[in-house]
C-alpha cells in the first residue's frame, strides 16, 4: 500500500485529481521506505494519511509512478 504526494481526505477528491490530470499530486511513495511502491502496474492507495486514522482504500492503476486511474 502507498500513499499520493497529496493528502486526499477522501477517495472522491482522488478521483477528481485523477479526472483533472493532477500529475504533481498524484505521486506515489511509501513513508517507512521499507517496500518499494509500485511504478507501473496496480497498487493500493490509503487515506488520509497517518496521523489520522485510514478511512478509504482505493485500487489504482500507476504508469510512471502516477496514479492515472481509480480501479476500485
Amino acid at each position: 500500500m502507498a500513499y499520493t504526494v497529496e493528502n486526499f481526505a477522501t477517495k472522491e477528491a482522488l478521483k477528481a485529481a485523477v479526472a483533472a490530470g493532477e500529475v504533481e499530486n498524484l505521486r506515489t511513495y511509501n513513508p517507512s521506505g521499507m517496500f518499494p511502491v509500485t511504478q507501473d502496474g496496480r497498487d493500493v492507495i490509503e487515506g488520509p494519511q497517518y496521523s489520522k486514522p485510514h478511512r478509504w482504500y482505493a485500487g489504482v492503476i500507476v504508469k510512471g509512478g502516477v496514479v492515472v486511474k481509480v480501479t476500485g
